[in-house]
């Protein structure tokens, strides 16, 4: 039976490559949204190479006390999470889920040696996003639902909305409260707009989200990318699939003049594509390109989605839209061959460090098989048993795992490495974790400036906890 799994985490930051849980909880219901069974609300300890943002912990209220006292040990906590999320029929969802608690999930799998994808579509699972259903509720059909305002703007902050809304949210950046706050706003949209709820709730399927592309036909499409000026919304016309990632759609924002599209070479659209706005010279124009991900649930849409009263209210000129689109496909020998170029990389920097190597290739079978016997293993028999794995990245991952997890695994040489290694990781940013010691002491006193008593309070727990850890990692 298809359920949905309602979580969320709050962390030590807010990078997923980097950053860890520090809690997490979840809510299942049913696809009505009545809760089935009990909500589930965990603690993660950090372990030694990690200290967290002293802004992350002003705003969630985590003290050190209540991680020693509550907080499971990574490879349990994450046990935990994963027999939630990979339950049959499940599907994860939240708010923002996508971009960054999922991003948190894959990486704290990997680390220890789950599967990182399986659980979003094994067993009839899939994954969905609260945050680009309440974007396209505002788009497409706002009636019924108060939305907030902050600098002459919309925000669709979680605990803006909940209070615009009348909806009791407890305590906003608390995990559950933040759960309990996302499956009422569920509920709100789903009673205000019943038919555009279940549409989105369909786009969980890629193959549903197939059905509505066709290539260099003009259509809707809803993304935090657009900005809240524009409703979130852009008319966009699919040039092509991407070159390398079979799970990416090359779409042009028809919002946007496509001329330089056209005239300016490869190398140089793809210098422009991945240079932020506002470090684009003067005169300038960005590039109008944009990915559409099959596999996250992206919100696309048929033009006559757009009733005559949204275009009017919306601003659009589809007039324009269409010109444009009639443009660029009958100038398709200009642009089809640069896009195989602008594409031809990935756009994300790689990392020397294994934990942050997700995304650099799939673990093959037969390490898949064998991290299946890690996490099967006795702790013993972790540091006993030969692991002889193909993947270069899973002897330092194996290593990390025992040291965090189960250090009594460690001999002497071993202990001397994971201190070392720990040293090395608050001492210099390029070691990977998400905070140095002296990056953490400057954030606090810079934050202890504006910050309340009790925000104050769980800071110097966070201080003297940093101290400590200085010294055993120093010793």
């Amino acid at each position: 039976m298809t359920s949905i799994f309602w979580y969320d985490y709050e962390t030590t930051g807010i990078n997923p490559r980097s950053d860890r849980p520090l809690q997490v909880a979840g809510i299942r219901t049913d696809l009505d949204l009545n809760e089935v069974g009990p909500p589930v609300n965990l603690y993660c300890q950090p372990s030694d190479d990690i200290l967290p943002h002293p802004a992350a912990c002003a705003i969630t209220g985590i003290t050190p006390g209540i991680l020693a006292e509550k907080g499971l040990a990574e490879a349990d906590f994450m046990t935990r999470v994963h027999a939630e999320l990979a339950a049959p029929g499940t599907c994860g969802a939240g708010y923002n889920t996508l971009r960054f608690d999922d991003e948190m999930t894959r990486y704290s799998l990997y680390r220890n040696f789950f599967d990182p994808y399986a659980r979003e579509w094994q067993g009839g699972n899939s994954r969905w996003d609260l945050i680009d259903v309440v974007r396209t509720a505002y788009a497409l059909r706002p009636e019924g639902i108060e939305w907030p305002q902050q600098d002459g703007r919309v925000t669709l902050k979680l605990e803006r909305l909940t209070a615009a809304n009348g909806i009791d949210h407890g305590q906003a950046h608390d995990a559950l409260s933040d759960v309990r706050a996302t499956i009422a706003l569920a509920r709100l949209v789903r009673e205000k707009q019943p038919k555009l709820y279940e549409w989105l709730f369909q786009l969980r399927s890629k193959q549903r989200v197939m059905d509505q592309v066709r290539l260099l036909q003009p259509m809707v499409h809803i993304s935090g990318r657009f900005s809240a000026e524009r409703h979130y919304l852009g008319v966009v016309l699919p040039l092509a699939w991407h070159p390398r990632n079979r799970n990416a759609l090359i779409v042009c924002d028809l919002g946007l003049d496509p001329q330089g599209l056209l005239d300016m070479d490869a190398a140089a659209l793809r210098q422009r594509l991945y240079t932020r706005r506002e470090d684009l010279a003067e005169g300038e124009l960005p590039v109008p390109l944009k990915l559409v991900h099959i596999n996250r649930c992206p919100v696309v849409a048929p033009l006559n989605v757009l009733r005559a009263e949204d275009r009017g209210r919306l601003q659009l000129d589809m007039d324009i839209c269409q010109a444009r689109a009639l443009r660029l496909t009958d100038a398709q020998e200009l642009w089809r061959d640069k896009l195989a170029v602008i594409y031809a990389e990935e756009d994300f920097a790689p990392s020397a460090d294994p934990e942050q190597q997700l995304y650099e290739g799939f673990i093959g079978d037969r390490d898949r098989r064998l991290c299946e016997q890690v996490r099967a293993a006795e702790p013993a028999q972790l540091a006993s048993q030969q692991w002889p794995f193909d993947d270069h990245r899973l002897p330092e991952l194996l290593f990390r795992y025992r040291a965090r997890n189960f250090p009594d695994t460690l001999n002497g040489e071993e202990l001397q490495r994971w201190k070392l290694f720990c040293q090395q990781r608050l001492e210099n940013p390029e070691f990977g974790a998400p905070n140095t010691l002296e990056a953490f002491n400057q954030a606090r006193q810079e934050l202890a400036v504006s910050a309340t008593p009790f925000q104050q309070q769980v800071l110097e727990q966070w201080q003297r906890y940093a101290d400590s850890l200085a010294a055993r990692v120093n010793r």
